[in-house]
């Protein structure tokens, strides 16, 4: 349990118990982390968030506190979709800001076209529009080759776990632009949240099966109001997956960010944190 000026608590969603950290009052804005993190990737924007909104910071199905299933059917996007509107309902909310990055980025999508009227705002880090990922290029699958990797049973894992979870750390240093906004004591969390029983192949889960339900999924128009924030140098995902967003999205507002790879809300809170709250800001109706 990680201290802070936040709140740690747990909720039954989906049948299962999911682990998450709140702070603030107000409008629900619901904050879905990546791979291989946990909430605690989201510890800039909370305090900053939670100014003016009741900010909510799940660990996802799979991850860290929260329950982790080990079954790979576990981990269809329709699941982690059912995850995310449980919580919602199970807070009280009718509506939601919903944030995600990477994997937590598209069950945010998911979740928004599952059901947009539930979703005021969406906001998309480092994460393209499904459509756009059914749609990868040669140079893009060279740099996605690890999601190949992934899919093998048992291997990934014990590459994960080998050196006292070294490759966990490594995979923020070859993913992060901005080297010094990850400190060592951030790894080392990271690290003790993948050593949870049952963490890697949960984590790795989202590879085996949630993949597959999105690539066999068709994806129309989204008319929820939808921000991306994409960091220009980010190793893993090419910028030109931003290119043509706005053919499946009504609304669409997109932010890119220099110095700066992957885990964009990490290596550049600041700037993260002055679109997010601008954007927040744009639809003032009451939610619940």
């Amino acid at each position: 349990m990680i201290e802070g000026p936040w709140i740690h608590k747990f909720i039954v969603s989906n049948g299962i118990r999911l682990h998450y950290v709140t702070q603030g009052e107000g409008e629900l804005v619901l904050l879905l982390h990546g791979f291989p993190e946990f909430w605690y990737s989201w510890r800039h924007q909370i305090p900053v968030l939670a100014e003016k909104h009741k900010v909510v910071a799940l660990d996802l199905r799979g991850y860290n506190l929260s329950d982790k299933p080990q079954d790979t059917a576990s981990y269809v996007l329709d699941e982690l979709i059912l995850d995310i509107v449980g919580v919602i309902d199970g807070l009280g909310y009718r509506r939601c800001h919903l944030v995600g990055h990477d994997w937590g980025g598209m069950v945010a999508w998911g979740v928004a076209y599952a059901v947009p009227e539930r979703i005021q705002t969406l906001s998309v880090l480092a994460c393209p529009h499904p459509a756009k990922f059914q749609q990868l290029s040669f140079e893009q699958w060279l740099r996605s080759s690890y999601m190949l990797l992934f899919q093998l049973p048992w291997l990934p894992e014990i590459l994960l776990e080998w050196g006292g979870y070294g490759a966990i750390a490594q995979i923020f240093r070859w993913a992060a632009v901005n080297q010094q906004a990850i400190r060592p004591a951030d790894l080392a969390l990271y690290q003790d949240a993948a050593a949870h029983r049952g963490a890697l192949s949960g984590m790795l889960n989202y590879y085996r099966a949630g993949l597959q339900s999105l690539w066999s999924r068709e994806w129309g128009v989204l008319h929820v109001p939808t921000l991306m924030l994409w960091g220009r140098q980010d190793p893993t995902l090419g910028i030109e997956l931003t290119y043509g967003t706005e053919a499946f999205v009504r609304e669409l507002k997109i932010q890119y960010l220099d110095y700066c790879g992957h885990f964009v809300q990490q290596e550049q809170p600041d700037l993260v944190n002055e679109y997010l709250l601008e954007w927040l800001e744009t639809v003032s109706a009451p939610l619940n």
